[in-house]
């Protein structure tokens, strides 16, 4: 089935004006969800706004938003608070800067979506804008939904892929990770050297689509096996051993994988077909 844009507008570059369409590329319907319920009688549970001090239920009309600036103290915003610093929707996503692409460190990456021209009169200022950004990546805002959002966009293929971004406030600081301090800034070179050649037998080209969600594709047989009235074993895991000797568990890796590739392929034995039934007349 053709894939449906959720948004229109235009992709601005100085002067220029594309009219695009814009569509999400990723699919959130690959998760498996669950509904909670009373485990008694599996009925599904309810989740209600409750006021402790009130001690009732509080209905939407009566819901604000509140910051708290100290513990157990608010400062109360209204939707006209809101609207003071709200940004209009322009359906524009103005690109300010260029730059390397390899600029996006992916930590600041939030959601991918396709961009696409709106309209045969677009698509060629759409492919040439494509070319000219080859190598590069746009930075821009889009304001959308009373939101501002921090954008990038670049060339993939016949389009262009736009990114939201996080903001840098966003982004916790690693120096932040107390537990990073007890680890060491120099490392024996002949350790670096060994591990170097472990990672080495692993390198190959990348191809995500080689790797499945196993954990959801054992989640759905579980959960058909459970609606045929039927049981998984689940195997055993063992705990992977604690690394004692670092030089000794690098070389062990290292043989275990030469040994591997060093094996030869056994030839598929086919296993004679079973007898078929006969059917009773």
């Amino acid at each position: 089935m053709a894939a449906r844009a959720t948004w229109k507008g235009y992709l601005k570059i100085s002067l220029v004006n594309i009219p695009i369409k814009v569509f999400p590329a990723t699919e959130s319907s690959g998760t498996i969800s669950f509904n909670q319920l009373h485990a008694e009688c599996q009925t599904r549970i309810q989740q209600k706004r409750w006021c402790a001090h009130c001690n009732r239920e509080v209905p939407n009309s009566e819901i604000v938003k509140g910051y708290e600036f100290e513990k157990g103290r608010y400062v109360v915003l209204s939707e006209e608070d809101f609207d003071k610093v709200r940004p209009e929707s322009t359906r524009v996503i103005d690109l300010v800067q260029f730059a390397d692409e390899s600029s996006i460190d992916p930590m600041y990456v939030d959601r991918a979506y396709y961009l696409a021209p709106d309209g045969p009169v677009a698509a060629d200022a759409f492919a040439v804008m494509r070319e000219g950004m080859k190598g590069k990546v746009g930075i821009g805002k889009l304001a959308l939904y009373g939101r501002e959002y921090l954008v990038a966009v670049r060339p993939q293929q016949r389009g262009i892929v736009m990114y939201t971004l996080h903001h840098a406030a966003e982004i916790r600081s690693i120096d932040s990770i107390d537990e990073l301090n007890s680890v060491a800034t120099q490392v024996k070179p002949e350790e670096i050297k060994l591990a170097r050649q472990v990672i080495g037998t692993f390198e190959g080209p990348l191809n995500l689509s080689d790797y499945k969600d196993e954990y959801r594709e054992g989640l759905q047989k579980i959960i058909d096996a459970k609606i045929a009235g039927e049981e998984i074993v689940a195997p055993s895991v063992e705990s992977p051993p604690r690394v004692v000797n670092l030089m000794e568990a690098l070389k062990k890796s290292l043989n275990t994988v030469s040994a591997q590739k060093k094996k030869p392929a056994k030839a598929a034995i086919a296993k004679p077909a079973a007898p078929k039934r006969k059917r009773a007349s």
